[in-house]
């Protein structure tokens, strides 16, 4: 069952280190069983609860999983291997469609700005036990928000999308709980629920959003929480309508006790209005970054959400890293005063080059989706023939298999680099691509 390689341990943390070990080092497989507990236990010479105790935390941990009468085995993607892995090796001049990164040209220049923020904590130094919030930025954030209809409630800055859910997630779940999770969804997030000891229970997706009856599947199947993309989905490029967000909303008035968590991480580089679904549920959260109309490397997000689930993500973020500098806040303040990104043109920027994209492909006969954001998701029969073929001809894009849990194959391109003259070509060879392989025949 488990070859040559023999778990060591005395304690339950000595074991769950031994598995852990082994899975990192490549000893033990994604999908390998463990034995079971009681047979481990006469083999180590220890109780079957000191096992059973390290097999719970390598559970939360994300390590294993247990699949019923089959037993625990190591989860077929642990939480210690990020989907960023199952990238590729982009050729000398190849082009990159697949990191999924912004159009430089169209993002501010952050010297000004970060410039002007130092000066002013020269004058100002920020000290412990300051607001972690710079006001002026909570001012404007909360302006915006309750131009697009989210509810009123407090505010924290945390480092990023990502960061934010995290800390939602952990400030209401304990491990073991499920989270409904959009299919095809953003990586991260399907990396970072199993990695906090959740499951993971697929929503899937079509233009429109996540399915009002897969939610409600999902939720009488016992998630506990629900995260979605409002607009820009990725990889999908879906947003939320407003007749889609009437449907969530009646489901999620069934089951006022879930956590719902909205990413507008499209806020800034789109132009569908937002339908936030807030309001329904008891906790709730809505997180925009400024990194992809201002750079990824400005990590800072604006969370907006109940005030029992806000106090909570600043109580926890205390006693980790205290604040979000407030030199970056002030910076954002000052990129927002002074209109440093033009939202309409970038989004009309990112939507000619998705829409001539996907308009090239439907004639050559390829279908594609992307409502909104910078990417395209192209259903494809092989993923792997398909983004090989593609490099062949010079273009990496981003295989599904980042993105999906029980969705059907497909790729993702990212558009923000496409030029007016890439689109004929690509769409060539896209098409040329997805074509079955010709049956060869032999004599």
């Amino acid at each position: 069952m488990l070859g040559e390689y023999p778990i060591k341990g005395r304690g339950a943390a000595e074991i769950a280190a031994s598995v852990e070990r082994a899975v990192g080092a490549g000893e033990l497989q994604p999908g390998q069983s463990l034995p079971p507990m009681r047979e481990l236990a006469v083999r180590l010479g220890v109780n079957p609860n000191t096992v059973a105790a390290a097999y719970r935390t390598l559970r939360e941990r994300g390590v294993i999983e247990t699949a019923g009468r089959r037993g625990s085995r190591v989860r077929s993607k642990p939480a210690t291997t990020a989907r960023e892995e199952l990238g590729v090796e982009i050729p000398a001049g190849g082009r990159d469609l697949a990191t999924g990164n912004p159009d430089p040209a169209l993002l501010p220049a952050l010297a000004p700005a970060l410039a002007e923020a130092a000066e002013e904590g020269d004058r100002r130094p920020v000290r412990y036990g300051d607001d972690p919030v710079d006001a002026d930025l909570l001012r404007i954030a909360r302006a915006d928000l309750d131009a697009d209809g989210v509810p009123a409630g407090p505010l924290a800055v945390t480092s990023g999308s990502l960061d934010a859910i995290e800390r939602v997630l952990t400030a209401h779940l304990r491990p073991g709980d499920a989270v409904a999770v959009e299919d095809p969804g953003w990586g991260s997030v399907l990396d970072l629920v199993p990695a906090l000891g959740l499951r993971t229970l697929p929503v899937g997706v079509d233009d429109d959003g996540p399915r009002a009856d897969d939610l409600r599947r999902a939720l009488e199947s016992g998630a506990r929480a629900l995260i979605v993309t409002d607009r820009a989905q990725n990889p999908t490029g879906a947003s939320v309508s407003a007749t889609r967000a009437r449907a969530l909303r009646t489901v999620l008035r069934d089951h006022p006790g879930t956590l719902l968590v909205e990413d507008d991480h499209g806020h800034g580089i789109v132009d569908l209005p937002l339908h936030p679904l807030a309001g329904d549920t008891h906790h709730w959260a809505l997180v925009r970054s400024v990194s992809k109309a201002y750079g990824p490397d400005l990590r800072v997000a604006v969370l907006a959400g109940d005030p029992v689930t806000v106090d909570r993500v600043r109580g926890r973020q205390s006693l980790g890293p205290g604040w979000v500098s407030l030199l970056l806040q002030r910076a954002v303040v000052r990129l927002w005063r002074e209109g440093a990104v033009d939202r309409a043109a970038v989004a009309r920027s990112y939507g000619s080059r998705r829409d001539a994209l996907l308009e090239a492909l439907a004639d050559r006969g390829v279908v594609g989706r992307g409502r909104s954001g910078m990417n395209v998701w192209i259903p494809v029969p092989d993923e792997t023939a398909v983004v090989a073929r593609l490099l062949q001809s010079g273009w990496a894009v981003a295989p599904g298999a980042r993105f999906r849990l029980s969705s059907p194959p497909a790729v993702r391109i990212t558009v923000s680099l496409l030029t007016e003259q890439d689109i004929d070509p690509l769409a060539d060879a896209v098409a040329a691509a997805v074509r079955p392989s010709p049956a060869r025949v032999y004599r």
